[in-house]
């Protein structure tokens, strides 16, 4: 075939396979042009989830009869003249692609007028950038892009939109990231003609918080903390939530660079380790943070939906992001002077414990652990734990002090000698030592010391409870025998909007998982059942997680990983607590659930449960110390 031209609707059909991935990726084009327009509200309308309808009104200061031909047409814009301007633009838009490309597979229609002239303006296109004719309009000030039958004639493309509820829900999340982006414009979004977000502008701080709180929920405003921080030509303010208020999901994250909102690896790897000392495993923080820079320090166009951007001193704006965010974590933490201790946490900690926690750092690569529970006896594991992976753990006080280690193995080798070692507290007649042992002592409140026939075998105990727990629930869950606990006073929770619709929707699902969720109002859910199971645990924190787990993965088929992922999330928060002190009943009492447990190798997190050492391991052990 020879080499040809492509029709021009042909090309902005190509375009819009970038630019428009679905009628969400259309509100937020037409919506950043109203930025960029200087609209102080607009308004967003939307049919059937944004296939049929999706309308966008605004104030701003519209666009000449002349220019409206060119607006339709690829590469016309009014926002950049040269490479200068491309190397500093700060509008939102600059590419000129987003009208011909949402023309080119709906019906489109603009309307615009601008403060002087005597009426509006409308023209109508179908992506071949050809026969526009203006006609008269009664519309007041500003523009008016009305988008109808998304993808009519690229069919294909239409089967690969979801359900109504589906795509809506991106839009709404869409208009709340957007509404968090500008807090001097006013939203109204409206589906299907009844009213779902109506956003005033924000002009004081009291009032952005009270958008906020709309957008993340009260709950988050009473637990962030207000940063401002400047340095070197950077400026990061806004708001971070507390380590005690965290999430299981990245939900709740949102990054604005010069008002764009981004996800960049660099930004979210600064915020990760900002946060690391004092956020629990599995945990996400919760923020809305702005970040402010000269635009030629960044390049936005790296992504044809400007959702990634590039910094050119990316070193510079991470360590600039960390030390702002550290800062101010650390100013916010109890007892912040004294010296951050390594602590191995393998679960979360009450608030009434120091906040300070460090995650667990990983076994040697070459290390290699069994991941199934032995059939019969120690003598059956699998002996692949050499000392060199032993002295990999990091213990609280020390980092791998091989000799402390060596220390506290030899202290209590002289409580039971030698000749005691087939057990230390079995007596004439009893039953075999048991493949897992019995339980010796509770080191530094986190792992379990037992002797075993062949040796003696590390047991960290909350990973390994967490385990028990989540088989237990996983299996009570397929047979419908959780059973619920009733509350004697019932807990009023404050979650988001959206959240407390899901909880609604989803009654059912939490009646299966042992939960009685009732709304009482628009951010206010009432929980008057727990599951038994779960008697101690921070019911509050655990429904949250849940909801957002919930609205991550979906629940409409309710997938089986989903289901076990809320089981896992239901089984942290109902097993023993790090640094909770165990005595020898209940380690024993745990040992013996680990038995009857199957896959107990490792926990949900993917972190080993136990360790095993025989008297070979111990012996090259001591003999390498010396």
């Amino acid at each position: 075939m020879r080499i040809h031209a492509l029709p021009t609707q042909l090309v902005n059909q190509i375009a819009a396979g970038e630019v428009v991935e679905r009628p969400a990726s259309v509100v937020k084009e037409l919506v950043e042009n109203c930025f960029d327009a200087g609209a102080t509200q607009i308004q967003i309308d939307v049919e059937q989830g944004g296939t049929r309808q999706i309308r966008i009104r605004d104030n701003g200061c519209g666009i000449v009869k002349d220019d409206l031909a060119l607006a339709l047409s690829r590469h016309a814009t009014s926002k950049i003249a040269s490479l200068d301007d491309l190397e500093h633009v700060i509008s939102m838009g600059f590419r000129g692609e987003a009208l011909p490309s949402i023309s080119s597979v709906a019906r489109l229609t603009l309307i615009s007028r601008t403060a002087d002239a005597d009426c509006a303006w409308q023209v109508s296109a179908d992506g071949t950038e050809q026969n526009f004719d203006p006609q008269p309009d009664p519309h007041p000030p500003g523009t008016t892009v009305d988008v109808r039958d998304l993808f009519y004639n690229t069919p294909a493309r239409r089967k690969f939109l979801k359900a109504e509820k589906t795509e809506f829900s991106h839009i709404e999340s869409l208009i709340q990231k957007l509404a968090l982006a500008r807090f001097d414009v006013g939203f109204l979004l409206n589906h299907n003609q009844r009213e779902v977000l109506n956003l005033k502008p924000a002009d004081t701080q009291a009032a952005q918080e009270k958008r906020i709180a709309a957008i993340c929920g009260s709950a988050f405003v009473e637990n962030c903390v207000k940063i401002d921080f400047a340095a070197s030509g950077l400026h990061l303010h806004g708001w971070v939530g507390l380590p005690t208020f965290s999430r299981s999901q990245q939900d709740m994250q949102f990054f604005y660079v010069n008002g764009r909102l981004i996800k960049d690896r660099l930004v979210a790897h600064a915020v990760k380790q900002a946060y690391q000392d004092v956020l629990y495993h599995g945990r996400h923080p919760v923020f809305v943070l702005y970040l402010e820079l000269d635009p030629a320090l960044v390049d936005v166009n790296a992504h044809p939906t400007k959702l990634e951007v590039r910094f050119r001193e990316g070193r510079m704006v991470h360590d600039f992001l960390f030390q702002a965010l550290h800062r101010s974590l650390a100013d916010q933490r109890p007892g912040a002077t004294a010296v951050a201790q390594h602590i191995e946490t393998v679960g979360e900690v009450s608030a009434a414990q120091a906040p300070m926690t460090q995650l667990r750092t990983p076994l040697n690569q070459q290390t290699s652990l069994p991941l199934t529970m032995p059939e019969s006896g120690v003598d059956s594991m699998p002996q692949r734990v050499t000392p060199e992976a032993f002295g990999a753990y990091r213990y609280p006080s020390e980092r791998a002090n091989m000799s402390d280690v060596a220390e506290q193995i030899k202290a209590y080798g002289k409580l039971y000698p030698q000749t005691e070692r087939a057990s230390p507290i079995q007596t004439a007649g009893e039953s075999p030592i048991p493949p897992l042992g019995f339980a010796l002592a509770h080191i530094h409140n986190i792992y379990i010391l037992a002797e075993t026939a062949n040796g003696i075998i590390l047991v960290d105990a909350h990973a390994a409870h967490e385990r028990v727990t989540y088989e237990r629930l996983k299996q009570h869950y397929h047979n419908r025998a959780i059973v619920s606990q009733p509350l004697l006073l019932p807990i009023k929770l404050q979650v988001t909007a959206a959240e407390a619709d899901l909880a609604e929707q989803e009654h059912e699902f939490f009646m299966n998982l042992g939960f009685e969720i009732n709304r009482s109002g628009p951010e206010t859910v009432v929980l008057r059942a727990t599951p038994a199971l779960l008697a101690k645990t921070d019911v509050d924190q655990l429904v949250r997680d849940i909801l957002a787990d919930l609205a991550t993965h979906g629940v409409s088929h309710k997938a089986q990983e989903s289901i076990n992922q809320v089981l896992a999330t239901m089984a942290c928060h109902g097993s023993v607590r790090a640094k909770r002190k165990l005595s020898i009943e209940e380690m024993n009492a745990l040992l013996r659930d680990m038995e009857q447990t199957e896959r107990i190798g490792q926990c949900n997190h993917g972190r080993p449960t136990w360790v095993a050492l025989s008297h070979q391991d111990l012996d090259r052990f001591f003999m390498r110390g010396q």
